[in-house]
């Protein structure tokens, strides 16, 4: 069973940058071989680009979750990571691209017309590219940005120059079948056609397309009958052609009453006062079609709109209808503005623009925005005391440290970068130019101790046990390890020697 689908919801998600690598070259014979370490590929973005030979969401009505390929990650030896594969997805010419909260991102019209969706991370930089004179070994490495993740609304209007509006079972598929080579779906029941068909009209050396929408009711402009799914469809065409029945047996209805309900609905809609209007009146091969289309073409006149009497069986009026149209089409090609290539615009930033903003949220904290201090927050590995160095040093140099006081943050104050938080220390970076000591650590972030080390204990005892030698007391002993001896019991010298024998043991 052949399924039109005209509006989907995407889920994508586009790639992950790889992430750097920390490595030191290791050589016999070259003991500083320095950092090595490669960058990560960049992730795999996701692109819409129009197709004229797909007319349908279909394919992503059964595969809505669109995903692209992850950068590699780096490597030693200056080996960077692959890039991640972009993903392009063909989508029917005249596909409107939506946020979840009704944004136009993206109104997709002409064949090779492409939008970026969903863009792939950034990989991170490996140690080989992050050393610097002061820095000449990091022991760190950037992570892999994250790509994209978003819901996105595709809907298909389709891009017609002819648009047939009319009440159900008004001929309009059996209109546009004998128009062009589109073979519609016809029978004689209400909703026959339940997806808008197109057909391409050539007229000597003019071409247009007709778009054939779904029978109209009224109340569709407020979602009665087919008329709210598939009133999109005749947005973008410049002409409106309503198709009429005067041939109908419903009790009720005539022409200028069917016209008059149409015409309500596609003012309700709005967005479609401007269009020029013609009125075309079906089935004249039956007897009573002929008549009534006789007796009410006068009143449609007078309202400025101009008539044409068709059978679509016997194709009788078929050939003025379509030169009509034709003419109407190319006014309308001819008043529309010419297209010009995009031009590329480069504005450079403000030589007051920092680059990112403070806030106060309502919870106190002070959050910082701007796209860099962003990314380098996501980037930095939090594990890695060199790293998170790194990054307060960043900041600092950036302005952020300087912007937070001004902005009245006091020391200890939240401070909250994308999704992570920190406690703000001005003191403890200040931008200070560091010379990193071994790698992976940063001196600054060490915690100030309150207790003595053991080895700090130990040679403060050492340091109260001895005494200078002036402060010697008698009878008491100098040093726990000396031998003890008292007043006349010194050792006797002979020619600088030690005799063993005391002065008194001489002198007797």
């Amino acid at each position: 069973m052949t399924m039109f689908v005209d509006r989907v919801v995407l889920h994508l998600q586009a790639g992950d940058g790889g992430h750097g690598c920390v490595s030191i070259h290791r050589e016999k014979f070259k003991p500083f071989g320095g950092p090595d370490g490669g960058n990560g590929g960049h992730g795999g973005s996701v692109s819409l680009v129009v197709d004229p030979q797909v007319h349908t969401l279909l394919d992503f009505h059964f595969r809505p979750h669109i995903k692209a390929e992850n950068g590699k990650g780096g490597a030693g030896s200056n080996r960077d990571g692959a890039n991640g594969a972009d993903l392009v997805l063909k989508v029917p010419d005249g596909t409107v691209v939506y946020a979840m909260d009704g944004t136009v991102l993206a109104d997709l019209v002409g064949a090779g017309t492409t939008f970026e969706v969903a863009r792939g991370g950034r990989g991170g930089r490996g140690n080989a590219s992050l050393a610097s004179s002061r820095r000449k070994a990091p022991g760190f490495a950037e992570l892999g940005e994250p790509g994209d993740r978003l819901d996105a609304v595709l809907e298909l209007k389709s891009v017609a120059d002819v648009g047939l509006v009319g009440f159900p079972s008004a001929g309009k598929s059996s209109l546009i079948s004998v128009l062009s080579a589109a073979k519609p779906k016809i029978a004689d029941y209400p909703f026959t056609t339940l997806v808008p068909n197109l057909g391409v009209v050539r007229v000597d050396e003019h071409t247009f397309t007709v778009a054939d929408v779904p029978g109209l009711i009224p109340g569709a402009a407020t979602g009665k009958g087919l008329g709210l799914e598939f009133l999109r469809h005749i947005e973008r065409c410049a002409v409106l052609a309503h198709v009429v029945d005067a041939a109908t047996l419903e009790p009720g209805r005539d022409p200028l009453a069917d016209i008059d309900a149409i015409e309500a609905e596609l003012t309700e809609y709005g967005g479609l006062a401007d269009r020029p209007r013609i009125v075309v009146l079906n089935k004249i091969d039956v007897p009573d079609g002929r008549d009534l289309a006789e007796i009410v073409r006068p009143d449609i006149e007078a309202r400025g709109l101009r008539v044409f009497e068709v059978s679509a069986v016997t194709r009788e009026g078929l050939r003025e209808l379509t030169f009509a149209l034709a003419d109407l089409v190319e006014q309308s090609r001819a008043a529309a503005p010419v297209l010009e290539p995009t031009r590329i615009v480069i504005r450079p930033p403000a030589v007051d623009d920092a680059g990112f903003t403070i806030e106060q949220a309502p919870d106190g904290a002070y959050v910082v925005k701007g796209p860099r201090p962003e990314r380098w927050v996501r980037q930095t590995n939090f594990d890695n005391d060199e790293a998170i160095g790194y990054l307060a040093d960043r900041l600092a140099r950036l302005g952020v440290e300087d912007q937070l006081a001004k902005t009245g943050a006091e020391p200890g104050d939240l401070v909250r970068i994308g999704e992570r938080e920190f406690d703000w220390q001005p003191t403890l970076y200040a931008g200070e130019e560091y010379v990193p000591s071994s790698r992976g650590t940063d001196r600054r972030l060490e915690e100030k101790r309150t207790r003595a080390t053991a080895a700090e204990r130990l040679a403060a005892r050492k340091a109260r046990r001895q005494r200078p030698a002036d402060e010697t007391v008698v009878g008491a002993p100098a040093d726990p390890d000396a031998p003890t001896t008292v007043a006349g019991d010194a050792p006797v010298t002979v020619d600088g020697h030690r005799t063993g024998r005391t002065a008194d043991e001489d002198a007797d």
